[in-house]
């Protein structure tokens, strides 16, 4: 009688440890999965490869062209805050690159539309000066 009572009290333990195991196990976030090639082909049009590609041919500025004079950085940031702080613009115009160079200012990247494009040359030009800044924006083409 003590065999079998022993036996049916590992057997509960047993039990109870496996079913918190397998709460346990449920409970764990389902692992990340790769994006199908569909996926993959929009998420690297999203990165700008072929334009960053382009961009690393050291005909144009860069991010890495950014003066660090204190001058340069101030307009650098000013501008920045214009842009980031139009709520009405698009995320892509949000994110153009702006360079300053001894108080020259490059603006590069795609926007949304001709609107945006002439919303944030005006914002560089209110920090810069009307002749200190370089407009390289594109306009995206609907697809």
């Amino acid at each position: 009688m003590k065999a079998i009572a022993m036996t049916l009290g590992l057997m509960g333990v047993l039990l109870v440890g496996c079913s918190e195991n397998n709460r346990a196990a449920n409970s764990r976030k389902p692992a990340v999965t790769q994006p199908s090639k569909n996926q993959a082909a929009s998420s690297e049009d999203a990165t700008n490869t072929e334009r960053n590609a382009r961009d690393r041919d050291g005909a144009n500025p860069t991010a890495d062209d950014q003066s660090e004079n204190k001058q340069d950085i101030d307009i650098a940031a000013k501008v920045r805050r214009a842009v980031v702080g139009d709520k009405s613009l698009s995320t892509n115009a949000h994110n153009v690159k702006i360079i300053t160079n001894e108080g020259t200012v490059t603006l590069r990247g795609p926007v949304d539309s001709e609107e945006e494009k002439e919303a944030i040359v005006a914002m560089a030009k209110e920090a810069a000066g009307e002749d200190h800044v370089v407009d390289e924006l594109e306009v995206k083409s609907n697809r």
